[in-house]
Parts: structure tokens; C-alpha cells; sequence
């Protein structure tokens, strides 16, 4: 399943893509309801480049169909992220902890400035499921679930950036 997100941000562009590679913002992001608190596991930077690996838990609804073929605690992955600071820019990818051969999800975000002096951090990726009959209701519900975090963090990346965090 192709995939778009949007988040609008009060904070300048460059702020915004420096906090999402910084590893002190993830312990800020606490108490959101879709995805569990995000775990560091690993932190790089070299020549404008930050590389992380964060390990993140599904804590959104699943079918009851859904759940007969996936148990929800086992929905757990590790994000590993490459960020671009110069060019705005970063690309993640999904290492499944459980079902690798089931869950495959890659993607990109691009951190645009708004003539407010906000930014939107504008994103695409591909998620596929491969479970028999519930594949597509269960993308759905991750991608749903995405986009409702989404919404939940970004008054937290702004307080995070404000220094209020």
C-alpha cells in the first residue's frame, strides 16, 4: 500500500529536520496513543549525515479477523533512519522484530519551509502486510494509526524545538 502523510509544524524548517535527528527528542515523545514510546537503540552522525535506529510498538486497534492471524504485542519494529540535514531530507525503513516475512514498509520525508515560518515535514512510503484476506485491512489500520501519531507528535517536536520539552 502506498502511502502519503503531512504534518504542519509552528517551528522553522531547519529546526524541525534537526530535531527529528536528534536521539534527545524520542524520550520526549511519551504518552501518544497509536504507537508505543520509541526506543533509541543507536545514534550516528558523519558529513551532514544522522543515521538512528529506533524501536517503535503498533498500539492501535486491529480486526478481530486481523488479530487471528497477528498478535498485536508482537507488532514491534525497529526504524532506521538516514537524514539528509542539508537537503532536508530523510529515508527510513522498517526492520520488523516479528512476521519479517509478512511486514515490509520504506519510505522518505522531505521537510518543506511554509511561508509562515512553519514547515510541513511532507512524507511517502510503501507498507505491505502479507497475511491471507486481512493484509489490506491490516496496512489500513497501521497507516491509519500513523496518521493519527502524526497529528498527536507535532505539538511535541514544537515544544521539543522551543526548548519547553
Amino acid at each position: 500500500m502506498r502511502f502519503t502523510t503531512a504534518q504542519r509544524f509552528a517551528s522553522p524548517v531547519d529546526a524541525v529536520a534537526a530535531a527529528y535527528a536528534d536521539p534527545g527528542l524520542y524520550p520526549t515523545l511519551s504518552g501518544l496513543t497509536k504507537l508505543g514510546q520509541p526506543e533509541v537503540l543507536g545514534h550516528e552522525e558523519g558529513d551532514g549525515r544522522v543515521t538512528l535506529r529506533i524501536r517503535y510498538r503498533f498500539g492501535g486497534e486491529l480486526s478481530s479477523a486481523a488479530r487471528a492471524v497477528l498478535d498485536p504485542a508482537r507488532l514491534t519494529w525497529i526504524e532506521v533512519s538516514e537524514h539528509d540535514l542539508a537537503a532536508r531530507t530523510t529515508t527510513f525503513r522498517m526492520l520488523p522484530d516479528h512476521y519479517a516475512d509478512r511486514f515490509t514498509c520504506t519510505g522518505r520525508y522531505r521537510f518543506l519551509p511554509a511561508d509562515d515560518g512553519g514547515c510541513t515535514r511532507a512524507g511517502e512510503g510503501d507498507l505491505r502486510v502479507r497475511a491471507p484476506l486481512v493484509g489490506g485491512a491490516v496496512e489500513r489500520a497501521i497507516v491509519s494509526g500513523l496518521h493519527e501519531h502524526l497529528a498527536e507528535e507535532a505539538p511535541l517536536v514544537d515544544r521539543y524545538v522551543s526548548g519547553e520539552a
